[in-house]
C-alpha cells in the first residue's frame, strides 16, 4: 500500500481486522515501481475507461481485457537505470539528514505582525 489516507479509514481498518490473512505492507512514498503501476492505470483509465460507455460490469471487463491484449501486442520492458550503489548512497544521505533533526527542532510558522500588533499582509 502507499501512504494514501484511505487506508486509515475506520471502515478499511475494520475490514482488515475481519480479514487477518491480509497484512498491510506500506511502501516508501514515491517508490519508483509504484509510480510506474499508477502511471499504467492512468493510461488504462485515460485511453479506454473514460472514453467508453458501459452498461454493465461485463462490458467494462471486456473493454479492459481488449485494452490489455492491445497493450501486450507490443510490450516494452522497463529498463531500470539506478544502481544498487546509487540507491544505497541516497538512503545514507536521507538517514544522515534525519539523524540531524532534533525533537522540537522545527518551530511552527508564525505570522508576522507590525509594531502595533496587527498582522502584516
Amino acid at each position: 500500500m502507499d501512504h494514501y489516507g484511505t487506508h486509515t479509514h475506520r471502515k478499511v481498518q475494520g475490514w482488515l481486522t475481519r480479514h487477518p490473512r491480509f497484512i498491510p505492507h506500506f511502501v516508501p512514498t514515491s517508490s519508483s515501481w509504484l509510480n510506474l503501476i499508477e502511471r499504467w492505470f492512468a493510461e488504462l483509465t485515460g485511453q479506454r475507461v473514460r472514453r467508453g460507455s458501459f452498461t454493465s460490469v461485463d462490458e467494462l471487463q471486456h473493454a479492459i481485457m481488449e485494452f490489455l491484449a492491445a497493450w501486450n501486442d507490443q510490450p516494452r520492458p522497463c529498463v531500470w537505470t539506478a544502481t544498487v550503489q546509487s540507491i544505497q548512497e541516497q538512503l545514507a544521505r536521507c538517514r544522515h539528514t534525519l539523524a540531524q533533526i532534533q525533537p522540537g527542532g522545527t518551530s511552527p510558522r508564525r505570522r508576522r505582525t507590525t509594531t502595533d500588533g496587527r498582522r502584516q499582509r
